[in-house]
């Protein structure tokens, strides 16, 4: 799988737009959560899975699916090898990925605060 391929998945999610986070694409859905990212060297994807989903791809592929670090990675952020990663188990991992961030709440926007004065004492 390229990168392309695994964009053109996460694109295929309904509502779903790319941005980015950090100096790598990331996919947001509508509520503006990420549900999957691309690493900066290309050769790795993000899925936002719960670590039970986690472990059950890590069982069945685990050549391809290895928990992120940290605790990132005990909170389900689960890294994909595109090298060895096939459309159909990606699709599945992207979609449950997109469904857990869509039962999220939606992302506070995020406004400036007004500057303080500065007392004149």
């Amino acid at each position: 799988m390229t990168p392309n391929d695994f964009r053109r998945i996460a694109l295929g999610m309904d509502g779903a737009s790319e941005g980015s986070h950090m100096a790598h694409p990331d996919f947001r859905a509508h509520n503006g959560r990420i549900f999957a990212t691309i690493a900066p060297d290309a050769r790795w994807g993000m899925v936002a899975l719960t670590p039970e989903q986690q472990a059950e791809f890590m069982r069945d592929s685990p050549d391809t699916f290895v928990p992120a670090a940290g605790a990132w990675g005990r909170g389900g952020s689960t890294m994909v090898r595109l090298a060895s990663a096939d459309a159909e188990t990606v699709g599945e991992a992207m979609t449950l990925a997109w469904q857990r961030v869509m039962s999220a709440k939606p992302k506070p926007k995020t406004t400036p605060k007004p500057k303080a004065k500065k007392s004149r004492r």
